[in-house]
């Protein structure tokens, strides 16, 4: 029975997911202008970032929308047919959970940010122009 939901839910991904990433690229919202120093600024603060995402994760979507939204150019990794970033993702945040926001602070010390809602949250509050 495991084995028929798991192959019901991975079709619909295969049929589904062809339509949602064209929707995304139709969709994509006009990113926020800064000038080019203010932009470069937010560029070098990116570095610090890394999205582990799947590409048709709905989540993941909403999330990339609203990184353009801000012009935001954060590092993607995939971690859905990528088994490094899937390690990786497994071992800094303790469970293959997408989206995944990495943090890397100033210090060194590195946050691990799930739930689309709050990754969102966090880059409007440190990203947004007023």
């Amino acid at each position: 029975m495991k084995f028929i939901i798991r192959s019901f839910f991975k079709t619909l991904r295969i049929v589904l997911g062809p339509f949602m990433l064209l929707w995304e690229f139709v969709s994509r919202p006009k990113g926020v202008e800064r000038t080019p120093e203010a932009q470069q600024v937010v560029n070098q603060q990116c570095q610090s970032l890394v999205l582990y995402q799947f590409s048709t994760c709905p989540f993941c979507i909403k999330t990339r929308q609203a990184m353009r939204r801000l012009s935001l150019p954060i590092e993607r990794r995939d971690a859905q047919h990528d088994a490094q970033n899937r390690a990786a993702l497994e071992q800094g945040g303790g469970t293959v959970k997408v989206p995944c926001l990495k943090i890397t602070e100033a210090g060194g010390q590195t946050r691990w940010l799930y739930e689309s809602g709050a990754i969102i949250s966090y880059l409007q509050q440190r990203f947004a122009t007023a």
